[in-house]
């Protein structure tokens, strides 16, 4: 069934059209939209050779692109920034902006200062030479509203002309095909009848295909893009929509609307959506395949079959469930001696790293001849399966999409039966009887945005940027002393164990700290840590890692599954001589 299909015009071809016209000949045009440097130049030359004068910049990360497309970057020996202040924005939604413009001008120092509030950044720059340069830079944003009625500041289109004497002829926001899109689906979501039961349906597929941004930085795991920013956006302002439609509280990760999949992809012409009601596909069975490599060396996420072909080799005594399309949620248990520990990964099915690290944690333990373990490696087969399917377009994005399950809901705060992949979790606790839960997880490996929306992730924002590898612990009423003996044995053997990681946290925390205004977590043995009572979790102790792995590759992968095994294997072994 399709709900809408839907073309726009292209902002930048639309206003190069119509500046090219005779009578705007020596006008000068200026224009923020969402495209890259090389559509915005090339846009550039055919106006000035029809004698305008243009400018086009970047409407997402203004000051960032500024920097990299505008400034002399060549003996810059200090900058200040003074940044926006709005009354409808964070403090920190402006240096965050940004990000990662500290690291990314190495060697200059950056200082951050707070400005006015009329949506400029003020620049200065001092060179080693003794030049100085000032500068204002425009952040083209406007006020608009989120579902629940609250204030959004937001960047958006802006075009200034003057004409041929210098008079300006316009200076407004801009609606463009970028935003125009992401209205489109939302109100085309917001209008239909969807009836007043979860789930609302199997899947709501959303095909974009646009002009837009997107390339890496040289700033660690860092990419610019509008596509990524674009799918971010789209999913979670509809999961949001449906949460106000079911009458839940925003942010309830409980909602079950069906499965919400945004695959948004470039184009270089005019913008096209198409939004359409599917059925669930006939899924084809899957063997288990070997792998072609040892684990430890493995370098990209594992295929569903061989994630199968890992746990098959276990043996134990296997147990499964079934996810809501179908898929088998696959489970083994090792019995052994001393208390047993839950070892899991891919709750959030985009976090891969954790599947890795949890499979080469069973295989040591294994081997040592004395486990004793339930492990469900991918606890959510269905996201696993979008977000493989979605990579193939996006290797690298975050790909949210793929976080929750084909109910759209987040499976460890599944309220009611059918259970579906939580009914493994349950089986997994009755058959070991463990006490202690090492749920493996990851995060963004760069920066999250949702610019269309205010800027910030809604309700994670502690998340938008990283830093580093760390650890959270919940544990119920009672069990305090043994959560914080547990934090400080495992961050300890870490610490020691893992060589760079401490360095690692230390440089992305710095970067953190100058861009968020904030200190984050507690740092325990040069690893960020939480540690909260809380009788939510299922079990009285819940070791939650969290690696920005959302989505990374080769040595950094292999880094990131290293550390993830190492979490399981110390909270293991400190777990067993507690006594617990």
């Amino acid at each position: 069934m399709v709900l809408l299909d839907r073309t726009f015009d292209r902002t930048l071809d639309a206003w190069t059209h119509a500046y090219l016209a005779p009578a705007w000949r020596g006008a000068v045009v200026e224009g923020w939209l969402f495209e890259g440097a090389e559509a915005r130049r090339a846009a550039q030359a055919r106006l000035a050779q029809a004698g305008v004068t243009a400018r086009f910049r970047s409407a997402y990360k203004p000051l960032l692109h500024y920097f990299l497309e505008e400034v002399d970057r060549e003996g810059l020996a200090s900058v200040v920034v003074r940044y926006p202040l709005h009354e409808h924005a964070q403090a920190k939604r402006f240096t965050l902006e940004a990000y990662p413009l500290v690291a990314l001008l190495e060697g200059a120092r950056v200082t951050m200062q707070p400005g006015a509030s009329d949506l400029h950044y003020d620049v200065s720059l001092t060179y080693a030479d003794g030049r100085k340069i000032e500068e204002r830079v425009y952040a083209p944003n406007q006020l608009g509203r989120a579902q629940d009625g609250t204030p959004e500041l937001s960047p958006t289109g802006w075009l200034r002309v003057r004409d041929a004497e210098g008079v300006p002829q316009i200076d407004a926001a801009q609606a463009t095909e970028f935003q125009q899109v992401f209205r489109s689906i939302v109100d085309t979501v917001r209008g239909h009848a969807w009836g007043a039961h979860e789930p609302y349906f199997d899947r709501l597929e959303i095909r974009v295909d646009l002009p837009g941004i997107d390339f890496a930085l040289p700033v660690d795991e860092e990419i610019v893009s509008t596509f990524e920013a674009l799918h971010e956006d789209v999913y979670f302002s509809l999961l949001e929509h449906f949460q106000q439609h079911s009458g839940r509280p925003s942010g309830d990760r409980g909602l079950q609307p069906g499965q919400i999949i945004p695959d948004i992809r470039r184009h270089d012409g005019a913008a096209r959506v198409l939004i359409s009601l599917e059925p669930f596909a006939a899924l084809a069975p899957v063997a288990p395949a070997a792998l072609a490599t040892p684990l430890a060396q493995v370098r990209e996420p594992l295929s569903a079959a061989q994630i199968a072909g890992c746990m098959a080799a276990f043996g134990g005594d296997t147990f499964q469930a079934v996810s809501r399309q179908g898929r088998p949620v696959l489970g083994t248990y090792l019995r052994g001696p001393g208390p047993a520990v839950f070892i899991s990964g891919a709750q959030h099915a985009n976090e891969t790293s954790g599947v890795v690290g949890a499979l080469r944690a069973a295989q040591a333990l294994a081997g040592r001849g004395d486990a004793h373990f339930a492990l469900i490696a991918a606890e959510n087969p269905d996201g696993y399966a979008l977000f493989n399917r979605l990579r193939e377009h996006h290797p690298r994005h975050m790909l949210h999409a793929s976080r929750y399950s084909a109910l759209g809901d987040d499976i460890a705060y599944r309220e009611r039966a059918p259970f579906f992949e939580r009914e493994g979790r349950h089986q997994a606790h009755a058959i070991s009887g463990a006490q202690l839960h090492i749920n493996l997880h990851g995060y963004p490996a760069h920066e999250w945005t949702r610019p269309l929306s205010g800027y910030l992730p809604r309700h994670f924002e502690l998340w938008t940027i990283p830093k580093g590898f760390f650890l959270v612990l919940r544990h119920h009423p009672g069990w305090g002393e043994r959560a914080r003996r547990l934090i400080e044995g495992v961050t300890a053997r870490l610490a020691r164990n893992v060589p760079g990681l401490v360095e690692f946290n230390a440089r992305q925390l710095e970067l953190f700290h100058a861009h968020a205004l904030e200190t984050g977590f507690d740092v325990l043995n040069g690893i960020p840590v939480q540690v909260t009572e809380s009788d939510r979790e299922e079990l009285p102790l819940a070791l939650i890692s969290e690696f920005p792995d959302e989505t990374v590759y080769g040595d950094r992968f292999v880094f990131a599954h290293t550390v993830q095994m190492e979490t399981v294997l110390a909270a293991t072994d400190l777990h067993r001589n507690s006594g617990a």
